[in-house]
């Protein structure tokens, strides 16, 4: 007799048993692991990081090519030009980076003979800037300045074979440094006439640098071979000059004072002649080793990872120099915690990650997470935010308030505006009926109720072009806009609709209609898509010339059709703004300046504004040193502005910026882009924060695992009912 059958269901349990074996192993993490969502490695918990994230991947990291802001992020910790703007202080201050003191400046006439340091501009025929830098800076490491047993460059006249396993500076396995000297500056003012560059400085500064132009005439015969590196050491620039190991020269054509911020600029900042070698060579620009791609300075960090798909890390530069936090500020520092860390060198964080995020919301989710340190506020995230306090005074809302964040407001050194093009025949001119139409109608659009409305509040109303924190702006009662304001209570209110009625019967339009010819005014307001023509802002734009019977036409186009309206001149009102390049009023009366208007030369002068005692006094301005006569001059050119009004001052931009409470030593200031060495993060609370705020919800594990059981049970006990019927004993012998 053969033995029974054995029950067999192995084939339906073992799949069975493997999910209940994966649900418990989940469960199991569950217990041991404190975060689930954390999207950093973990073996940087518990570093002394700081998290943030970029929306546009860097163009440019060379820095005789870089000039926009997404770029400044990663340039401004890596390189030191010769000066620094004051971290704390405001207005803002320049003050020495890699040098020992600011430069000194001396005045020679045409014929190169000195001049006393008041001489008048007119008498000026050239400028001589000395600058003296720091001894012992040294440059991060770098292969660049890697040598061998003999003092030889280890990394010179590689071939193409000998680069192609290389990706990333990591690859070369050795590294080295060098102290910075006078003649690093040197080259890098020379790259800015190199003929493959494409500098967007050139221009500008070929009209001051001495020789600059010339050189790069020079430069582009010499450049016969692209493919071959270009010696700029053997190419003379007449307009900078070797003193020492330490000091050079730069002489400028003229008196030109707004140079000293072009000194706090990467343009400026120093490239070893060793870097530009070690790029130049063959094969490694196929493999995005240039200086576009790995920067090289002697800054508080030094750029380890550049993948502009994903992130960007700095990391701290092994032979900083060295610098200390700043001992005074403004009023109020103090008392927000910005001077506790008075003479603590410099920089604190060790590491800056940089996250890519193209969208806001997910941005947004990961800063509340704690996974980003900072955060700004957009539109789409301000009210769950922000609140305003009786007094219109921003706020955090309770939740906010509950994570221990902190809110940092500043204004910005920019201005948007609403401008009349002042060649139209209507709205433009000198005429009195012509200035009185323009006043009016800033009487009646309600700046104030503009910024509430579509900016939140994220905006400061205009009084003149010069924002807070630039130096030769006036606040207070001084600074308002007597035609547009009263001054009330101690702050300015804006005029009554009837005294704008008033002001546009006297220009000849009594209810909004023309006095000779009982024709409706009818306005053209000229605007960009997605600006503010969209629907709700052109309704309310409607509803303010509404309140003088004016008929308003919107026109809204692409920005190159726009572009071409105004290089023509046939947009009658505007709607444009201008960021500072610099923080100086030069940089925003200059907006004004006949010369520069945008019909006549193509200048920045939109409004195309002309009057010739403002010119005058702009030439006179312009070339002044800062003081009690050049600050006179700057209030009698406000106040034309403010008497002709070419343009509707509208507002200056207010950064809204969230920070976590393990953040310290942040101030706001856009001018100020190297500010990552001041920041301090406290780890163990940022660490404690994201524990709490991001701990596993183990419960639906365990609810999933009891509907598995009770869903797997029944066909369990069924299938194995049916199995023992089937396995009937077989009595047959043998």
């Amino acid at each position: 007799m053969t033995p029974d059958r054995p029950f067999r269901y192995t084939h339906v349990m073992r799949p069975i048993a493997l999910v209940f074996a994966a649900a418990c192993s989940a469960l199991a993490l569950a217990g041991c692991a404190d975060v689930w969502n954390d999207p950093y490695p973990s073996a940087d918990r518990g570093k002394n990081i700081f998290y943030s994230a970029f929306t546009e991947r860097p163009k440019h990291l060379d820095p005789v090519q870089s000039y926009s802001e997404n770029e400044a992020t990663f340039l401004f910790q890596i390189y030191e030009p010769p000066l620094q703007y004051d971290y704390l202080k405001r207005p803002y201050r320049l003050i020495p980076m890699s040098t020992e003191a600011l430069p000194s400046v001396t005045y020679l006439d045409r014929e190169g003979n000195p001049l006393p340091a008041d001489a008048n501009g007119v008498a000026i025929g050239f400028s001589v800037y000395e600058i003296r830098i720091k001894p012992g800076i040294r440059y991060q490491p770098h292969p660049a300045f890697a040598v061998d047993a003999a003092g030889k460059p280890r990394y010179l006249g590689l071939t193409r074979e000998q680069v192609r396993d290389k990706r990333k500076l990591s690859d070369f396995a050795e590294s080295g440094t060098r102290e910075l000297t006078s003649d690093d500056y040197i080259y890098q003012i020379k790259r800015l006439a190199h003929p493959r560059l494409h500098s967007p400085a050139f221009e500008l500064l070929a009209d001051y640098v001495v020789g600059l132009r010339d050189l790069q005439s020079r430069l582009a015969k010499a450049d016969t071979d692209k493919s071959a590196w270009l010696d700029l050491s053997q190419h003379e620039l007449s307009g900078v000059e070797r003193v020492d190991q330490y000091t050079f020269r730069i002489k400028l054509m003229g008196k030109y004072p707004q140079f000293v911020y072009w000194l706090a600029m990467p343009f400026f900042a120093p490239v070893p002649l060793e870097a530009d070698r070690f790029f130049a060579q063959p094969g490694m620009s196929e493999r995005n080793l240039t200086l576009d791609w790995y920067p090289i300075g002697t800054g508080p960090y030094m750029l380890t990872e550049n993948n502009p798909n994903a992130r960007m890390v700095l990391e701290r530069n092994p032979n900083y120099h060295g610098d200390t936090y700043p001992c005074e500020g403004e009023a109020g520092d103090r008392d927000a915690g910005l001077l506790a860390d008075c003479g603590k060198p410099l920089p604190f964080v060790d590491k800056v990650v940089f996250s890519l995020e193209k969208e806001t919301i997910p941005y947004w989710n990961k800063f509340i997470q704690g996974y980003y340190d900072v955060s700004g506020v957009g539109g789409e995230n301000f009210d769950q935010a922000v609140r305003f306090g009786p007094q219109g005074d921003a706020r955090l809302t309770d939740d906010m308030q509950e994570r221990g964040m902190t809110l940092v407001t500043a204004v910005q050194p920019t201005v948007s505006y609403t401008g009349f093009n002042m060649l139209d025949p209507v709205v433009g001119g000198s005429s009195e009926r012509a200035r009185k139409l323009r006043q009016a109608i800033s009487i009646a659009v309600d700046q104030e109720e503009y910024v509430s409305i579509f900016l939140s509040g994220r905006g400061e109303v205009a009084q003149s072009p010069i924002p807070p924190g630039i130096t030769g702006r006036r606040g207070g009662r001084d600074g308002m806009n007597p035609v547009v304001y009263d001054w009330v209570d101690g702050k300015p209110r804006r005029k009554a609709i009837a005294e704008a009625k008033r002001l546009l019967a006297e220009a000849g339009y009594p209810n909004g209609r023309d006095s000779q010819t009982g024709e409706p005014l009818v306005i053209h307001l000229d605007t960009t898509g997605g600006g503010v023509g969209d629907k709700s802002r052109v309704d309310w734009y409607n509803k303010q010339f509404s309140k003088l019977d004016i008929q308003l036409v919107v026109r809204s186009t692409d920005y190159n059709r726009f572009q071409d309206k105004m290089r023509k001149g046939t947009a009658q009102m505007f709607f444009w703004g201008w960021n500072a390049d610099y923080p100086d009023p030069e940089n925003f009366l200059f907006l004004f300046h006949g010369p520069q208007a945008k019909v006549k030369t193509q200048g920045e002068n939109a409004a195309n504004y002309e009057n010739p005692d403002y010119d005058a006094l702009f030439e006179r301005m312009k070339n002044m040193d800062e003081g009690t006569e050049r600050q006179e001059i700057i209030d009698r050119m406000v106040r034309m502005l403010q008497t002709d009004a070419p343009w509707l001052f509208g507002y200056h931009d207010v950064a809204y910026v969230l920070q976590h409470g393990w953040m310290s030593n942040r101030k706001a200031g856009k001018i100020i882009r190297g500010n990552m060495k001041y920041q301090k993060v406290d780890v163990s609370l940022r660490e404690k924060r994201r524990a709490e705020w991001n701990a596993p919800i183990r419960w639906p594990i365990a609810v999933m695992l009891g509907l598995l059981a009770a869903i797997i049970a029944p066909a369990v006990i069924s299938y194995r009912r049916r199995e023992r019927e089937r396995a009937i004993p077989d009595t047959r012998t043998a």
